[in-house]
């Protein structure tokens, strides 16, 4: 009976070898229809929210609290008897909060000018390569500042209010270029509602440049400056120049600093820096940054 079927049987085996090959090639096809290519975004462009005195495009996920102290020390030049500028003290105490993961908001007040300040960032676009390649990240970013020092005892005029406000309005346009190095150009213009003399332009206009090299996992060198186009600029003021060293310690990020400036927010350290680095007019301050969920993400029902 086998010797009868064995002819029978090598006839069918090529079209049992077949019918084989094509379910694996329709297994094989489904798979790779599934297999959609993907967006992937680049994360970690900086340590944190700013650079050094300035804003980097990073912004707080949804939710997210972070609690930001500023402090800025007098010149080094100042000698011993001012311990190298460590008895006086410029500080700014912020809050700054996410309300997407692309839109973020800030309050803060600092010593300086005792001025008051707050931001909106908004993310435009995102890092990413894959099925959409996008070559950078892009944020818009407004700040109003307003300064509250009283009048001087000489003088014949009371400061208006309005004469008292300030805005700065940013594009940060940054590139990881890979695991190590960051840069970001900062096209910046700086609105004065009433300036000193009529020789004095309101809109101060000022392109900054900034970076970032990371040495450790958890520590990063930046370097960040702006450069005052001269038409605009203040006269004996001097384009702000700042070298920091981040450092992640779990939910916190100390920033070191050395700038020529003392002022924080966008007007004092952009377009009132009066300090010359050849001077040893330096002043040493450091960032600490300390971010809280405060809104957590709502679970998704996959019932």
């Amino acid at each position: 009976m086998l010797k009868t079927l064995r002819p029978l049987l090598l006839l069918c085996a090529p079209l049992y070898i077949q019918a084989q090959d094509a379910n694996l090639d329709s297994l094989m096809l489904t798979e790779t229809q599934q297999k959609k290519p993907e967006t992937e975004y680049v994360t970690g462009t900086f340590k944190s929210t700013t650079i050094s005195n300035g804003h980097s495009t990073e912004t707080l996920a949804k939710g997210v609290m972070d609690f930001v102290i500023n402090h800025r020390f007098g010149t080094l030049n100042t000698g011993l008897y001012e311990w190298f500028g460590l008895d006086n003290a410029t500080v700014r105490i912020a809050f700054d909060y996410g309300i997407t993961d692309n839109l973020m908001i800030g309050l803060g007040h600092a010593s300086f000018d005792k001025q008051y300040d707050g931001f909106i960032k908004y993310k435009i676009l995102k890092q990413s390569r894959g099925l959409k390649n996008m070559p950078i990240t892009l944020d818009a970013m407004f700040t109003t500042m307003v300064r509250t020092t009283k009048d001087p005892p000489n003088q014949n005029y009371e400061t208006l209010f309005k004469d008292r406000v300030f805005y700065s309005w940013q594009l940060l346009a940054a590139r990881k270029f890979n695991e190590s190095f960051s840069l970001q150009v900062m096209p910046t213009v700086v609105h004065y509602n009433l300036v000193g003399t009529s020789n004095l332009k309101n809109n101060i206009v000022s392109l900054g440049v900034g970076g970032r090299q990371k040495i450790t996992k958890r520590m990063a060198v930046n370097a960040e400056y702006y450069y005052n186009l001269p038409g605009s600029k203040i006269p004996g003021t001097k384009n702000s120049l700042c070298l920091g060293l981040d450092i992640e310690t779990g939910g916190h990020v100390f920033q070191l600093i050395f700038t020529n400036g003392t002022g924080i927010a966008p007007r004092p350290f952009i377009t009132e820096t009066t300090g010359t680095w050849g001077n040893g007019d330096i002043h040493f301050g450091f960032n600490v940054h300390r971010a809280f969920q405060i809104r957590k993400a709502k679970k998704k029902n996959l019932g």
